[in-house]
This record gives C-alpha cells, sequence and structure tokens, in this order.
C-alpha cells in the first residue's frame, strides 16, 4: 500500500471512536472520568454561581430592570440566571478541557497499555509544571479564541444558528489541537517534531470531540473519549506512515 492510500485511509475516525467506546469500562478510565467530572462540575458550580451573584449585583446597580418590567419579583434573578447558563454552556468544553489536561496522561497511558505498550514503553513523562503549563495555555488559547469570535457570533444572532455554528467551528479547530497534543508531547523526539495528525485530520478530530461535547450528558463523557480518540489516531498514523 502507498504511502499516500496509508494517509488517506478510510474508517480511521470510525474505528478510534468505537475503540474509545469500548473501553470506556477499564477502571483506569472510569477513575479519571470520575475525577475529572467531579472536579469540572465543581468548578462549573462555582463558577455559575459566582457569575449569577455578579450578574444580580450587576442589574440591580443599574436599578432600571424592576421599574421596566413592574417590579415582578425574582425576574432580575431569572435573567441573570439565563445569561450564566448560556454562558456556561458555551464555555463547557473550555473548561471540561482544561481539567482534562491534568488528568489525560492516564487516559492515554491507559489506552496505549491496552493496544499500544511498545509505545507506552517509549513515553516519556510529562511532570506535574508541563502538565500545568500545557493546561493552562490550552485554556487561554480557547478563551482568546472565544473571546474574538464573540462578536461576530453576536452579529450572527438574526441567522438563529450563524452564533452557534461559529463556536462550533473555533472549538473544532481548538479541540482537535488540544487532544492531538495531549498524546503527542508524549512520544516526539525533537520539540519541533510534527504530529502524525495533519491539519485535516486533527479538525475532523476536533469536530467529532466538539460534536460530543454538544449533546447533552454525551458532554460528561466527551474530554474522556476525546483524548482516547487521539491516542487511537495518533499511534495507528504513526504506524502506518512508518511502515509506508
Amino acid at each position: 500500500m502507498t504511502h499516500g492510500a496509508m494517509r488517506t485511509k478510510p474508517g480511521a475516525m470510525p474505528t478510534a471512536f468505537l475503540l474509545a467506546l469500548a473501553q470506556l469500562g477499564d477502571p483506569r478510565i472510569l477513575r479519571v472520568l470520575v475525577k475529572s467530572l467531579a472536579v469540572t462540575l465543581a468548578l462549573f458550580a462555582v463558577l455559575a454561581g459566582a457569575g449569577w451573584w455578579g450578574l444580580d449585583r450587576l442589574l440591580s446597580g443599574l436599578g432600571l430592570l424592576e421599574a421596566k418590567l413592574g417590579q415582578v419579583a425574582g425576574v432580575r434573578g431569572f435573567i441573570a440566571l439565563v445569561i450564566v447558563l448560556i454562558s456556561g454552556w458555551l464555555l463547557w468544553r473550555v473548561l471540561a478541557l482544561a481539567v482534562l489536561q491534568f488528568f489525560a496522561d492516564e487516559v492515554v497511558e491507559a489506552v496505549e497499555a491496552r493496544h499500544y505498550p511498545e509505545a507506552l514503553a517509549r513515553a516519556r513523562p510529562l511532570g506535574l509544571p508541563e502538565e500545568l503549563r500545557q493546561g493552562l495555555k490550552g485554556a487561554g488559547r480557547a478563551l482568546l479564541f472565544n473571546l474574538i469570535a464573540l462578536p461576530f457570533a453576536l452579529i450572527l444572532l438574526i441567522t438563529g444558528v450563524g452564533t452557534a455554528l461559529v463556536f462550533f467551528v473555533v472549538n473544532a479547530v481548538l479541540l482537535g489541537r488540544e487532544l492531538n497534543d495531549m498524546v503527542w508531547l508524549r512520544h516526539r523526539h525533537l520539540p519541533d517534531a510534527p504530529s502524525p495528525l495533519g491539519g485535516r485530520r486533527r479538525i475532523a478530530l476536533g469536530v467529532v470531540a466538539a460534536a460530543l461535547l454538544s449533546v447533552p450528558f454525551v458532554n460528561l463523557l466527551a474530554p474522556v473519549l476525546g483524548a482516547a480518540m487521539a491516542t487511537h489516531l495518533v499511534h495507528r498514523k504513526g504506524a502506518n506512515d512508518h511502515a509506508a
């Protein structure tokens, strides 16, 4: 099989997804899932509570809302809650992925132990400082690009779907990069060594992860599934390139 055929081998993404899904019952994966989900939900609750309180105080300070709505009790708090929930929906993927950065090694190692033991033996531990640095960089990139996209998303509110589409595309690109780096940083032999996954494959991975993060309840599993999928894609692509 030629190198080009290897590179465009069909079915890589569905295969990676099915393998990741099949390993959700692995005790090592379950431990990471429970830990990352608990931390993510706790942080989300704290941020949502603080955001609601801040917005409620801001609306109260403006002193206009009650007058316009006939002093309807609770309206101010309800509006603040709606704003927080919408913001939380948009930022959930940022928060979930940032938390997963701190547990990513455990997901990748569990997948490698079952499917790619030789790769696991060659991997280098990142260590807490590098994991922290990568996690903060990823969260920073996500916040920056989402803020850049925000004005365009607001303009597209009139379309009904344009706003959601803008955030979906932006986060798909970001997710593809972050999930790839979770795996590849442990295996690259040089700091500037290119990943086996090209730009299109990373974006495709990000699209799948972003789609999973958009589905209620499934979004709780999406970060771990994404990290497992990235592990399969990186190692299978790397093995194909090496064989070619």
